[in-house]
């Protein structure tokens, strides 16, 4: 189906998460939502046994879909709700239903006992290897975590959407990334977030040991450079806000920081064309296990 967003659906709570963000999302966009429901035969000699049987295995696999897909219909009745079966390694299943797809959407679970959340290797291969943006959506998220609080502090689903923080390199800003982030704020009516980490360069260190401290300058030009970025896409997006940030320090900590107060958290992906390993990146890699808004992955050359 073109035009669409497509969900991983396995019956697990972060997939259902998933597909309702999903269904928020397709509400914005005017799209129809796909939930994909992919699962891998049954071993011959399970297949015998009483309680793994065919027919049951069966049953679940065509009622997960069917009553993920009744809940959406009842509770966001003007989006249009399709479900489809595939066999195979899901990974692979997704893979291949999201190539005509807008957008992905799979889902994470908390970590017990410490922060966190965990990508699992399903999640991990479909974000290394899709051309398409993919969100990640962990299993506790709310309508109202999107939103900002109402005047008296109570969550409220009534109220502004949350900025939409965007990660930036500017050294390789790729304007499908930056295009992503600015659409989805002019979505929800709301502003982009532009945050750039950066170390210091080593002659930096240097300059300091011989009494000369260049973090001023340093500073400047990194603000300058990132202003510079964003110029086109204020021009192309007038009435997108844009709040810049730009620090020394671990850009995936700036991120996960950022994830606190945002509705949406976008970063890019380079496409790796190496067959071998799975390939997202350290920044990324450390924002889909931490933060706490759902994070678009977006990929590109």
């Amino acid at each position: 189906m073109p035009g669409s967003i497509v969900v991983g659906l396995d019956g697990s709570a972060e997939s259902h998460a998933a597909a309702e963000w999903a269904a928020r999302e397709a509400e914005l966009q005017g799209l129809p939502v796909r939930l994909v429901h992919a699962w891998e035969p049954v071993p011959g000699p399970m297949a015998q046994a009483p309680l793994l049987g065919v027919e049951t295995h069966q049953h679940w696999t065509e009622r997960i879909p069917r009553e993920a897909a009744e809940g959406i219909r009842a509770r966001h009745p003007g989006v249009e709700v399709a479900t489809e079966q595939s066999t195979g390694t899901p990974a692979d299943a997704l893979l291949l239903a999201s190539r005509d797809a807008d957008l992905l959407a799979l889902g994470s679970r908390a970590l017990s006992g410490i922060g966190g959340y965990l990508v699992g290797s399903v999640g991990q291969s479909v974000i290394a290897r899709a051309l398409v943006p993919t969100v990640l959506v962990r299993a506790e998220e709310q309508v109202t975590d999107e939103h900002i609080r109402d005047p008296v502090g109570i969550p409220s689903a009534a109220t502004a959407f949350r900025p939409v923080a965007l990660g930036l390199d500017i050294r390789s800003a790729d304007d499908t990334v930056v295009d992503f982030a600015f659409h989805e704020a002019e979505l929800r009516g709301t502003a982009v977030h532009a945050l750039n980490g950066w170390d210091l360069p080593a002659f930096c260190v240097h300059s300091l040991n011989a009494g000369v401290d260049l973090r001023d300058e340093i500073a400047r030009e990194k603000r300058a450079g990132l202003t510079e970025t964003l110029r086109p896409w204020r021009q192309k997006y007038p009435d997108v806000e844009v709040v810049e940030a730009s620090r020394p320090g671990s850009p995936s900590d700036l991120l996960v920081e950022a994830s606190h107060d945002a509705s949406l958290l976008v970063v890019g992906r380079r496409v790796r064309h190496n067959p071998f390993g799975i390939h997202i990146g350290a920044v990324t890699h450390a924002v889909l296990h931490h933060a706490e808004a759902p994070v678009a992955v977006v990929s590109h050359e």
